[in-house]
């Protein structure tokens, strides 16, 4: 069984844990192992957070005040992708640094990738933006009413 769903939420602190929220509650609802769900909620509320905080100045004289979260539970795995309007990555492929222990910040995308099985960190294709992909094999709890079959 697949479900999906996509989100355009608004770039504000408040909408970081309604994505969580409702990704915990797919996953609980479909039967996913709670380990994964969390890892999953941990890694989507990271990315959501770097929407909110960077996602905004278009470079254009412009803000944009959305960004997009899309989630897919199709077979054995989950995908999970955040993308904003904001002016993406300053190269292709950013390197992802581990941020110093005393850093308050800069963490988010070292710990998507600790989380996820796959992770795709890049810019959307000519209108600008950043797009934060990640997967996960899920694992489930015995008797999960939406098992993958």
């Amino acid at each position: 069984m697949s479900i999906w769903w996509s989100l355009h939420l608004r770039r504000e602190a408040a909408s970081v844990p309604l994505a969580r929220r409702l990704l915990l509650g797919t996953m609980e609802t479909a039967g996913v192992d709670p380990d994964i769900s969390y890892d999953l909620s941990v890694a989507l509320s990271e990315a959501c957070a770097n929407a909110v905080e960077h996602g905004g100045d278009t470079g254009h004289g412009a803000t944009s005040e959305a960004y997009r979260v899309t989630a897919y539970l199709d077979g054995e795995k989950c995908r999970i992708e955040v993308a904003d309007s904001g002016p993406g990555f300053t190269r292709s492929s950013p390197a992802v640094r581990r941020a110093p222990s005393e850093a308050e910040n800069g963490r988010g995308l070292c710990l998507i990738q600790e989380l996820a099985d796959h992770v795709h960190i890049g810019n959307k294709p000519g209108r600008g933006g950043a797009v934060v992909s990640f997967d996960k094999i899920l694992k489930w709890k015995k008797d999960a009413p939406l098992m993958a079959v």
